[in-house]
C-alpha cells in the first residue's frame, strides 16, 4: 500500500493543490472544493476493487483468494492490503485494467467532463483515467512485457513493446486535456 501511495498520491496532490490555488484566486464554492477532494481520492482507489473481483469471482479456488475471503471475513483489513501488495503482479487478466476498459472510460470521461457540471464526477473520473495511467507507467519504467500482458490480456492481438510510449503518451495527453476541463468548470 505505501508503493501505492507513492505511486498515486503525488500527482493527485498536485492536481489538487493547483485547482485549489485557480479556484480559490477565482472565488469558487466551498462545496466544489469538497466535491474535487471526495472525487480525486474516492477515485485514486477505486480500480483496485478489480483485484477484489479477479479473488472472489474470476479466481475463488485459487489461495491467494481463499486467503483473501478469510481476511475479508474476520475484519482483517491490514492484512487483506498485505496481500493485495504481495500478489497483485500476478493478476493478469483484470477487468478495470485492461485497454478495453481505458478506451471505453475515456470515452465516458469526455462525455462527463464536455456535458455535465458535476465536480465530483469530473474529479472521479480524472482520478480513475489518472490511477491507470499511474499503474501503466510504474510498468513502462520497470517491465514493459508485464504491462503489455495485463494491459492487453485476453487480446489475441497486441500492440508491440516498441508501440506502448506511444499509447502512453496519447493517454497522458487525454488526461491533461481532462486536467485543463476540471480547471476551468470551476470559472463557470
Amino acid at each position: 500500500m505505501k508503493q501505492e501511495l507513492r505511486y498515486h498520491l503525488p500527482p493527485l496532490l498536485v492536481i489538487f493543490l493547483f485547482t485549489l490555488i485557480i479556484w480559490i484566486l477565482n472565488h469558487v464554492r466551498f462545496v466544489d472544493f469538497v466535491a474535487l477532494f471526495l472525487g480525486l481520492s474516492l477515485g485514486s482507489f477505486f480500480l483496485d476493487i478489480d483485484h477484489l473481483i479477479y479473488w472472489f469471482y474470476l479466481h475463488p479456488d485459487r489461495e491467494e483468494s481463499q486467503q483473501a475471503k478469510g481476511y475479508l471475513l474476520s475484519k482483517d483489513y491490514r492484512s487483506l492490503i498485505k496481500l493485495l501488495e504481495t500478489t497483485h503482479k500476478n493478476h493478469t487478466s483484470l477487468i478495470f485494467h485492461h485497454f478495453s476498459f481505458q478506451v471505453v472510460l475515456a470515452l465516458i470521461s469526455a462525455f462527463v467532463f464536455t456535458s455535465s457540471n458535476s465536480i465530483f464526477g469530473k474529479s472521479f473520473l480524472l482520478s480513475l483515467n489518472l490511477h491507470l495511467l499511474i499503474d501503466e507507467l510504474v510498468d513502462f519504467t520497470t517491465n514493459r512485457t508485464h504491462l503489455q500482458n495485463w494491459l492487453f490480456a485476453r487480446e489475441s492481438k497486441q500492440l508491440s513493446i516498441n508501440s506502448l510510449g506511444y499509447y502512453l503518451a496519447f493517454f497522458l495527453l487525454i488526461i491533461l486535456f481532462f486536467f485543463f476541463l476540471l480547471v476551468r468548470s470551476g470559472h463557470l
